[in-house]
């Protein structure tokens, strides 16, 4: 656990003596796009229909806007505070050239994200820049999400899949999400149809007749059954979503569904790998399969790293690899 105690006032909860917390680093290494930073250095987040802001104070984290019961119930877990990532940093410290990137993203942690809200911010996150990612989920939340008034302010919780049915691709469109509006749209309809069966399937239970492939076929695009497939059979499921290809469904499965062994390769991670590895200029595919047989199941705590160190310094090709300036290296990538 990388907190020493949790303590109730009115309007809140203080965590003492926080380990591996770093606000920025948890909320700009790209895998969560509901946080904004605040001009006092906190961040307000939109969260499971939930407003709440943080500040980091010392060695304490205060958690604004919640109680105790929230915390218990939701906070510990979408924060992976039980995880000790001093552990998974040691671990992957031992490798000296991911050590640099471990040391400048010390504060990462790996948010426990809603499925559902994932799946459709990330099919929104390809070929996209955060800003517009940002921007178009916040289209799409004012516009079809239930209003939380937070400090005189109005936020808006990401919509509920009963909120989304039924929408056309021009209302995605009208919402910033471009050629993937298509692909929500079809997404939306499919997971929905799945709840559909199952909420059938639980209330005539024995009674319920259908034909075996077709419910299959339906049932294959249930999140919490993908949830509960093991790593690579996630990634795979998650695939047969249109719009959703092998780095997306790394992102999703990650952020959102506890698959640590996942590796998302976008251009960030490419460079990074390149920076660090000397990787050559080969498919993202390889480089993913490159990344998950080195780091294994800490695989998506590395890709974090990774991603975060590159973005920040703003990586590229023609930098001075780190396995230069190091006497003790790993051996750089082979294909």
């Amino acid at each position: 656990m990388d907190f020493k105690a949790a303590e109730s006032f009115e309007g809140g909860v203080i965590l003492k003596e926080v380990k591996n917390f770093e606000l920025n680093h948890t909320f700009d290494c790209g895998q969560c796009f509901r946080w904004e930073k605040q001009k006092n250095g906190n961040y307000i987040g939109t969260v499971y229909g939930r407003v709440i802001e943080l500040e980091k104070k010392d060695e304490d984290i205060i958690i604004y806007n919640t109680n105790m019961e929230d915390f218990n119930s939701l906070w510990i877990n979408y924060f992976d505070l039980n995880r000790d990532y001093s552990s998974i940093k040691e671990e992957l410290s031992k490798d000296p050239l991911l050590k640099e990137a471990v040391a400048y993203g010390h504060g990462i942690r790996i948010l426990q994200q809603d499925p559902f809200e994932i799946t459709l911010s990330f099919i929104i996150s390809a070929r996209n820049s955060i800003p517009i990612i940002m921007r178009t989920i916040k289209n799409l939340s004012r516009t079809y999400g239930k209003p939380i008034e937070y400090k005189g302010e109005t936020y808006y919780a990401f919509p509920e899949i009963e909120e989304l049915r039924g929408l056309e691709v021009t209302d995605y469109e009208a919402c910033g999400a471009s050629f993937r509006s298509k692909y929500l749209k079809d997404t939306v309809e499919k997971i929905s149809n799945a709840e559909d069966i199952i909420k059938d399937m639980e209330q005539e239970k024995s009674h319920f007749i259908m034909d075996p492939e077709a419910l299959e076929e339906v049932l294959k695009y249930d999140l919490n059954r993908i949830k509960e497939l093991n790593d690579e059979e996630c990634h795979t499921a998650l695939q047969n979503f249109s719009g959703i290809g092998p780095k997306v469904a790394d992102c999703i499965a990650l952020f959102s569904m506890k698959k640590y062994s996942s590796f998302p390769v976008d251009v960030w991670v490419k460079r990074a790998m390149q920076f660090f590895y000397l990787a050559p200029d080969v498919s993202l595919p390889k480089i993913r399969i490159f990344g998950r047989n080195k780091f294994g199941e800490l695989s998506g705590f590395a890709q974090q790293y990774l991603f975060y160190y590159a973005r920040e310094n703003n990586i590229n090709i023609d930098d001075e690899p780190l396995v230069n300036n190091l006497s003790e290296t790993s051996n750089p990538l082979e294909f």
